[in-house]
């Protein structure tokens, strides 16, 4: 559609009535008339007409540009680097946008209307801000001086439909067996942690987990920014952090959160991300009677992420001896989930591991699953499953309160 033509109808819109207090009906309305008195001796089809009105309206009460991006489903990922760069992701690959928009002042204004919809403000006192936008998709903005390319915004759509174990099936993450493998776990309680890095999916695996968790249970969840779409459970509190306000105060950090959520008769916390001090509130609240608890970090493998929450607890208690870390750290945490995104763009679990204990200062993994690639995998297409290793599983004392007496 003609940008010009979206302009013009913009522009008489804007100038022939006081548009900022009509309602949305009452501004489509304005905007239809315009569309049909300017373009009338024009042969544009009825999805023509609709399309340059929603255009128009956008520009006006939207998000301008973005709007087109926002409704496209098969977005997952939203980068503007500045009013002349925009990237996506889509189907997992990374493009760039023929796109751009008007200007970095128009920018700005969607950007403030964005953040002002969330009872937030942006300025350069106050460059970086995380929010979402209504839908809930998770929006972090950083505008200059800090940013040297203009105003930067990323956007990590919010999923419409929850993920649930059958889609990580269909998408090869895991197999049935491991599904029914973590599903007895889940029921049993186990105190579950999934790692990767930036976009392995980690929060996906999360809410996919959630599936398992039987409907009668108490769940507090606790968050950044709400992504977790927890669905069939009636007994769940979703709690948030807030920023500071511009005056420096107001602050509420997840380990607030963690501690509140104590008083609350959870039967499990599910923690959307650890990155923190509030590791050891985590750790804690899993080793005082709140079995059953689920949370992700950032790492390059499960060695790796037992390391990075050793100084993650560190950092929230200085002084506190290494053994006695590794102790706390080894006797909360059962099973540690991996996830990577492998050279294709595919998301696949890597390893399944449950934690055994600390051994000569150590604390020891013993790894279940791991992912073998296939003979027929290639350099641009990964195939392989997650396969059974020879080690047996040993920790079954949860599985035995259950009631449950098979193998795993």
């Amino acid at each position: 559609m003609n940008k010009e033509w979206a302009e013009k109808v913009r522009d008489a819109v804007m100038s022939n009535s006081n548009f900022a207090e009509l309602s949305d009906g009452k501004l489509d309305e304005r905007i239809v008339g315009e569309v049909e008195r300017m373009f009338f001796d024009k042969r544009l089809t009825v999805g023509e007409k609709a399309e340059l009105v929603d255009q128009v309206f956008s520009s006006i009460r939207g998000f301008g540009l973005l709007d087109s991006i926002i409704k496209d489903d098969d977005i997952t990922e939203v980068m503007i680097n500045g009013a002349n760069d925009i990237f996506i992701e889509k189907s997992g690959k990374l493009m760039k946008l023929d796109d751009h928009f008007e200007s970095e002042q128009k920018l700005v204004d969607i950007i403030r209307k964005i953040v002002g919809l969330a009872g937030r403000e942006v300025s350069e006192a106050n460059p970086i801000v995380d929010t979402r936008l209504p839908d809930g998709s998770r929006v972090n903005v950083v505008l200059p001086p800090i940013s040297l390319k203009g105003p930067i915004v990323t956007i990590r759509k919010f999923s419409k439909e929850p993920m649930t174990v059958e889609k990580l099936l269909e998408y090869g993450s895991i197999t049935q067996e491991v599904a029914d493998f973590l599903r007895l776990l889940v029921h049993a309680k186990y105190n579950i942690f999934i790692c990767g890095g930036t976009g392995s999916g980690k929060t996906t695996f999360l809410n996919a987990m959630t599936n398992f968790i039987p409907r009668d249970e108490r769940i507090i969840t606790i968050e950044d920014s709400a992504e977790l779409q927890i669905a069939g459970i009636d007994n769940l509190v979703s709690l948030e952090t807030r920023n500071a306000n511009n005056a420096g105060v107001g602050q509420i950090s997840i380990q607030d959160l963690i501690k509140s959520a104590l008083r609350m008769r959870p039967e499990r916390i599910v923690v959307g991300e650890v990155r923190g001090a509030e590791a050891l509130d985590m750790l804690q609240a899993m080793n005082t009677g709140h079995d059953g608890s689920l949370s992700t970090g950032h790492a390059n493998s499960n060695k790796d992420m037992l390391s990075r929450l050793e100084t993650m607890v560190l950092q929230g208690a200085e002084g506190l001896p290494l053994p006695a870390v590794r102790q706390q750290v080894a006797s909360a945490l059962d099973i540690l989930v991996h996830l990577s995104r492998l050279r294709d763009k595919s998301r696949r679990t890597m390893e399944i591991s449950e934690v055994l204990g600390v051994e000569n200062g150590e604390i020891v993994l013993n790894p279940i699953y791991q992912f073998e690639e296939d003979e027929n995998s290639t350099l641009e297409k990964v195939r392989g499953n997650l396969v059974r290793t020879d080690k047996p599983f040993q920790n079954y004392h949860k599985l035995r309160l259950m009631g449950y007496r098979g193998e795993v």
